[in-house]
């Protein structure tokens, strides 16, 4: 069997998956339908239909599309089966019962974006760079009962810089998603289908990390932890959904949701002039954790072993800044404070 006569579906959302869809359509693979999220409302009442990037690609290039609600609804199930696919592909999508995911003859694949078994879960980019990872990778795997536990099929290696940020790491896992899709996929016409990848090790690297879906309230930065640990955990959550704090004081006592979207370690610690200066204006001759220290146009935040260098942020109803920009707009800086 040759790649076009291979019947593909491919299912998933966002931009993420485009990538892998777009390697198949171009790499000459036969994608017979696409399945997707139904279309989100969007605007301030919910009353515009979003379409997923994945459906904007697909209809681009003349794909049929399914948007089911249910991944068990019989209709839809009945329609999927239509396709007769050989194979479906999966990349950034909802769990799928095993009535959709055992219909093909030769299975279905999922890319990961992850070394599994490490971070299986919705959000592995995102927790890799929040816990300091120096490596990560994609991995494409045999769906299965258990989310992300199915036979490994190919891994692929990717090195985390101590700059990159969650979208860094986004974008180069997209690229190398798309190339282990197309591998996996060859590796299964080589093997007429009967490629078995191999079983997940458990206990291999040390204690398994997850990467659960994350929500505004796990946003919330922690100035009590460690200069690296702040920094991680901003760059793990930029630009979205944002690592945020709320700032107090100055003329703006009621406190508003500040996010930051860069942060800086090379200045680390910081110098002793200003942090002096500032500590002088405490009582008890103090700095606690999240007071504001200005030097010159340069904003540094008080943490647990020193400070750390605020570079980009922005609060609510304003556009996104640089720390210059901050300080020179926001009255009263000298007396704020982040909690």
């Amino acid at each position: 069997m040759n790649k076009k006569d291979l019947r593909i579906v491919f299912m998933g959302t966002p931009e993420f998956a485009v990538g892998t869809l777009q390697a198949l359509v171009e790499g000459g693979y036969n994608v017979v339908a696409v399945v997707t999220q139904p279309d989100k409302p969007v605007g301030r009442h919910q009353d515009t239909l979003q379409p997923s990037e994945v459906k904007k690609y697909a209809l681009a290039h003349g794909l049929p599309v399914l948007q089911p609600v249910k991944m068990k609804d019989p209709e839809f199930v009945e329609q999927l089966r239509g396709y007769q696919a050989d194979l479906q592909v999966v990349v950034a999508f909802r769990m799928l019962p095993e009535v959709v995911w055992a219909m093909p003859r030769f299975g279905t694949f999922n890319v990961h974006a992850a070394l599994l078994p490490q971070y299986r879960g919705a959000a592995p980019i995102n927790w890799a760079v929040i816990n300091g990872e120096k490596e990560t990778g994609v991995t494409t795997f045999f769906l299965d009962h258990d989310i992300d536990t199915g036979r490994i099929i190919k891994q692929s290696r990717c090195h985390i810089t101590p700059k990159d940020n969650a979208n860094d790491i986004y974008l180069k896992l997209m690229k190398k998603g798309a190339i282990i899709a197309k591998q996996t996929i060859n590796a299964i016409l080589e093997g007429k289908g009967l490629l078995r990848g191999y079983q997940q090790n458990n206990s291999i690297g040390g204690a398994l990390r997850t990467a659960p879906k994350i929500f505004r309230e796990n946003c919330r930065i922690s100035w009590d932890n460690s200069a690296q640990s702040v920094y991680n955990f901003i760059r793990g959550l930029s630009p979205y959904p944002g690592a945020w704090t709320t700032i107090l004081g100055g003329a703006n006592d009621q406190g508003s949701q500040l996010k930051v979207f860069k942060a800086s370690l090379s200045s680390f610690p910081i110098p002793l002039s200003p942090y002096k200066r500032v500590l002088k204006k405490r009582k008890n001759n103090v700095l606690q954790t999240g007071s504001l220290i200005i030097d010159k146009n340069r904003l540094y935040i008080k943490v647990a072993d020193g400070c750390i260098e605020i570079l980009e942020l922005q609060l609510t109803g304003k556009r996104r800044m640089t720390a210059r920009d901050f300080i020179n707009g926001f009255r009263g800086i000298e007396e704020a404070r982040v909690k």
